[in-house]
C-alpha cells in the first residue's frame, strides 16, 4: 500500500514532509500521520461537518496505529455528538463558573471558582482532556482531597475531610455534566463510576453528664485525669494543651496556646488555674504542662489508648472520645450565661460555629431567664 501509516514499517518508509498522510478511518473523518525530520512522528484527526468545514486535533504521539486510531475515534464520537473543540477539564471549570453566573447569579458561581481555584486551576489534573479523563483520574483527585494532617488530634478530621471532598466532587460533576450536554464529550460514564465517600455527614456530639465525667476521670490513669481535667476546664483542644509548656502558663491566671487557629491567650477560671499550676509544678519553662506518666509531652495516639482503657472500665460507649470533653466544657460555658463571642475567644473557633452548634444552648438559657421576668 502506498503511503500506508497503518504498520510501523510503512511509516518508517514515508519522506518526511509538513503535511500529513491521511487514512480514512469513515466518511468525513480521517487519521493522519505527519513524518518528521528526527525523532517520532505526531499524529493528528481531521473530521469534515455538514457545513464541508474541515476541523483538526492534534493526537500527538503514538507508536502503534490502533492507539492513534483509537484517539481519533474518540475526538470523531465528540464532534459527531456536539462540538469538534478540545476541552480541558480547567476549561469545562471554567465555562461551568460562566454558567452559574449566567444561570444563579455571582455568589454561586463565586462558590464555584473558589473551588476550582483551590482544586483544579493550573494543577495536572486540570490539563487533562476531557476525552482522555478516566475514572482513576477522577478517584485519585477525590482521594488527594482527603489528606489528613498526622498531627490533628480531631477524631472527626477524617469525616470533615471526606464530606468536604464529596462537596467537590459533586462540584466538579456538574462541571462536566454540563461539558457532556454541551457535546464536549461524548458520554459522562468516567465520571459516574466515580461515588462519594459514604456515611461521612455530620457526626452528633456526645455530651457527657456530670455523673458520666466523674466516671471517666475515676476510671483514668492519674495522668490522663489530669490531661481531662485540663480540656474540661480550658475548652481547649487537645493538642493545644498538649503542645503548651510550663512557660506558657501565667500565674496572674492566664494560659496561651497555639493551635489551628494561630496564637491566643486566654483567661483560666480559679479552679482552671488552680489544677495548671498543680500540673506545672516546679519543672523547668519549656517543660510540657501536661505529661504522660513517662514526663513526655502527649501525643494523641497516647491519649487515643488511654482514653480506650478508661472508657471501657467507665463503662461509657465506644463513641466517646477526648475531644467530647471539649464539647461539653463549651455547652456548659454557653448554658452558665458566658456570651457566645468570649467562649469562641476562649475555645479558639468562630462566633459562627458557636451560634451554629451551640447557639439552642443560649436559647434555652434566655428562656429560663424571660420565665423569671415579671411584666404584671
Amino acid at each position: 500500500m502506498t503511503n500506508d501509516i497503518t504498520t510501523a514499517g510503512g511509516r518508517k518508509r514515508l519522506a518526511p514532509r509538513r503535511e500529513p498522510y491521511w487514512h480514512r478511518i469513515t466518511a468525513g473523518n480521517f487519521l493522519g500521520y505527519r513524518k518528521l525530520e528526527d525523532g517520532d512522528g505526531t499524529w493528528v484527526a481531521r473530521h469534515r461537518d455538514e457545513t464541508g468545514k474541515q476541523h483538526y486535533n492534534a493526537l500527538g504521539t503514538f507508536q502503534k496505529f490502533d492507539a492513534a486510531e483509537k484517539k481519533a475515534r474518540e475526538w470523531f464520537d465528540q464532534c459527531e455528538g456536539g462540538s469538534p473543540e478540545v476541552l480541558t477539564v480547567e476549561q469545562a471549570c471554567k465555562r461551568y463558573v460562566e454558567d452559574r453566573r449566567n444561570e444563579k447569579g455571582e455568589n454561586t458561581a463565586k462558590d464555584a471558582e473558589g473551588r476550582f481555584r483551590r482544586l483544579v486551576y493550573g494543577s495536572a489534573f486540570g490539563k487533562i482532556e476531557l476525552a482522555s479523563l478516566r475514572t482513576a483520574h477522577i478517584t485519585d483527585w477525590r482521594n488527594k482531597l482527603v489528606d489528613i494532617d498526622e498531627d490533628d488530634d480531631d477524631p472527626d478530621a477524617e469525616r470533615k475531610a471526606k464530606d468536604s471532598a464529596n462537596r467537590n466532587l459533586a462540584t466538579l460533576k456538574a462541571a462536566l455534566n454540563l461539558a457532556y450536554r454541551m457535546g464536549f464529550v461524548s458520554t459522562t460514564a468516567q465520571w459516574d463510576r466515580v461515588e462519594s465517600f459514604q456515611k461521612v455527614g455530620r457526626r452528633r456530639e456526645r455530651f457527657l453528664t456530670v455523673a458520666e465525667r466523674k466516671k471517666l476521670i475515676a476510671a483514668a490513669s492519674p495522668a490522663l485525669t489530669r490531661l481531662l481535667r485540663a480540656v474540661l476546664l480550658t475548652a481547649a483542644r487537645p493538642g493545644e494543651l498538649a503542645s503548651a509548656t510550663v512557660g506558657d502558663l501565667d500565674p496572674a491566671g492566664l494560659l496561651t496556646l497555639q493551635g489551628k487557629t494561630g496564637r491566643r491567650i486566654i483567661p483560666l477560671s480559679p479552679d482552671a488555674l488552680a489544677h495548671l499550676k498543680t500540673c506545672a509544678g516546679k519543672r523547668p519553662l519549656e517543660a510540657p504542662l501536661l505529661t504522660r506518666a513517662d514526663g513526655k509531652a502527649w501525643t494523641r495516639f497516647d491519649w487515643r489508648d488511654e482514653m480506650s482503657e478508661a472508657r471501657t472500665t467507665a463503662g461509657l460507649p465506644d463513641d466517646v472520645v477526648l475531644y467530647n470533653l471539649r464539647h461539653v466544657a463549651i455547652s456548659e460555658m454557653i448554658v452558665g450565661g458566658i456570651d457566645p463571642l468570649t467562649v469562641a475567644r476562649i475555645a479558639g473557633t468562630s462566633v459562627a460555629m458557636i451560634q451554629r452548634h451551640y447557639g439552642h444552648l443560649a436559647k434555652e438559657r434566655i428562656v429560663e431567664k424571660l420565665a423569671k421576668v415579671k411584666m404584671l
